[in-house]
This record gives C-alpha cells, structure tokens and sequence, in this order.
C-alpha cells in the first residue's frame, strides 16, 4: 500500500511517499481502507519534529481519518466488511478519566497514523461515521470535533443562556461554535479579519470581535455581556491570548485551555486575578472513545456539518501541509485517499 512516511524531524522536507506492506488484521482487530484525512495543527508540530520523545520514525503522520472497514480479524463482533467508521485519536481510552496508559497511544505521534491506504485499528476503537457526512467530513471528527467538544460540553457543562467566547477560525474553534450554539448558549467569536467575522455570523456567531482592531478583547467581552463575562473561553491561543481570556471570564468561570498558536505571553499572566475571581483553568486533550460515541451520536441527531475548507488529494499532501501552516484556511482542511 501507499503511505506518506516521516523519516525523520527534518520538517516537511522529511516527509515521503513510500511503499509498506499492507497489514492484516488480528485477532480483536479490523482493516480500514482510509478514504479520506483532515489535518490538527498538532498534526502540523508533528510534521515539524516537535511532539518530543514520543515520536518515532519513521512515523505515518496524521490522526484523523475516515473510511470503510476492509476486513475483520478473528473473535470481532459487530462490525462487518462495508461499515464506514472513524478511527479514535486515543486507541486506549476507553471512557473515564485520562491516565498515562489511556493515553500512550496517541495517533500520528507514539503511533502511526493515518496517511496512507490501509491501517488496522482494535475493534473497539473505530466508531460508526455518522451517515450523512462524506468520508472528508467525518474524518474532521476524531480530534478537532472531540476536543470542542470536551470543552465545551463535557467539562464546560455548556447549558442554554450560557455564553461562550471562541477564538480565531480553525477547526477545534469553529466546533465549539456550533456545539455551543446546539446547546443553546449565546457565541461571542473572535477573529482576525472582517471578512472571516461574516463568515462566522453564518454559523451562528451571535456577537464578534476583530481582535487585531481591538487588542484588549477581553474588556470588550466583558461590555457585550452586560459587565458580567463569559461562562466559557475556548482557549486555542495558548499563554498569548489567555490574560485576555481571564479578563473576558466571569466569576467561576472555565477556560478550556487547548492550543499554542498565539505562541508566547507578551506579559505575565494574570494569575492574580483567576483566583480572586475563581476561575478554572481546564487543561483539554481530545477525549475517550465513548466520548466520540456520544459526540457523533449528537451528530448525527442534528445533522451538523463541520465547516470543511479545502480537500488535496493524496499526493497533495505535503501541498495540504503548507496551506494549514499559511493560517489563509477557514476550517478544517482534508485529504482524500480512497
């Protein structure tokens, strides 16, 4: 089969499109001819050599795909050649809290990932693709849908007359859009540029705020909720936009700390004022499977759609690489194989 392999952590001039061996299921396991793929900014450190001591190489990239069940190994139940299925970015989380060993196998990173043709998955690790996505569609959902998701739903507890502030145009941010406005909280979303604030009034953006036009968003927040702050920061920035996020955050509030694309804090951090207002600082990494399961599950009950920006095709990947790192995406951006 035909796979996209990193040799090593010299970026995407590492990067190869090589011939593997096709591999065959075990028992307890299934083959999965992957279809299609979406690429996470960690995707994007990975390719860049920066996931650390766990990676290996060569390393099959990529966490997120979508496909259809190939072949069934011995001792499977209920799953059946033709099933399309996703992959969970965590193969050992099962459900409950996180712990070291739910998540040493982590795809694209400790493991291999999905950029390539075929890949076995453990039967318990693949769930149904909701029926009314595409392949390039569901393949949007195992990281950056399950990471807005834990955010906003399962630790944020997000319930209607909430308000939720979210930041910037990619994928994890634009999920946590629309799964705050499915719960039916009121969405402050920031952005870059005018052009991308319209487009985020189509999914339901209720107020905006250009944050390059107002640096001190965060007092601005705080105006659009009536002095009182938001319920739920999606945090994707990271150190350099979370004193803004503390600022727009109301007494008791939660910020779902996720990202790192603001890159370093031009200040220090206003701790002080997360505890006298007693703030929580949610670290979120992805989710278990049954948390992919109750996700998809909702779904497919509201026939939401991820807001997909671009597909290349397989041997366009290195091309799909650099268009995420230019930051001119909105959404989410595929790969298809099959």
């Amino acid at each position: 089969m035909k796979a996209w392999q990193l040799q090593d952590a010299s970026g995407l001039d590492g990067l190869r499109k090589v011939e593997i061996d096709r591999p065959t299921p075990g028992r307890g396991e299934v083959l999965v001819r992957i279809n299609a793929v979406s690429l996470n900014y960690r995707d994007l450190i990975t390719v860049r050599g920066g996931y650390g001591s766990r990676q290996k190489f060569p390393l099959i990239p990529v966490s997120d795909g979508a496909g259809v069940i190939a072949e069934v190994g011995p001792g499977v139940r209920g799953w059946n050649e033709g099933d399309r299925v996703i992959g969970s970015f965590f193969e050992n989380w099962h459900g409950g809290d996180a712990s070291a060993e739910k998540m040493a196998a982590a795809l694209g990173g400790s493991v291999d990932g999905v950029l390539c043709e075929y890949r076995v998955f453990p039967a318990h690790a693949v769930v149904a693709a909701p029926a009314h996505l595409s392949d390039a569609e569901a393949a949007c959902l195992p990281c950056a849908a399950l990471t807005a998701w834990s955010a906003v739903v399962k630790c944020g507890q997000v319930k209607p007359g909430d308000t939720v502030l979210t930041q910037g145009a990619g994928g994890v941010s634009l999920f946590a859009l629309q799964f705050a406005k499915l719960a039916g909280a009121r969405v402050i979303a920031t952005s870059s540029s005018d052009a991308r604030i319209e487009r985020l009034k189509t999914l339901g953006a209720d107020e905006t705020i250009n944050y390059r036009e107002t640096p001190e968003w965060g007092k601005l927040a705080r105006v659009l909720t009536g002095g009182r702050g938001v319920d739920i920061v999606v945090e994707v920035g990271g150190v350099g936009t979370l004193n803004e996020s503390i600022r727009a955050l109301r007494i008791g509030g939660m910020i779902g700390f996720i990202g790192v694309l603001a890159g370093e804090a031009r200040q220090e951090p206003r701790l002080s004022l997360m505890v006298m207002q007693q703030q929580r600082l949610q670290g979120v990494t992805v989710g278990s499977i049954d948390d992919l399961k109750s996700m998809c599950a909702a779904i497919a009950e509201n026939q939401l759609k991820p807001a997909l920006d671009r597909t290349f095709s397989f041997d366009e990947a290195p091309e799909a690489f650099r268009y995420m790192s230019s930051g001119a995406h909105f959404g989410k951006v595929a790969i298809a194989i099959g």
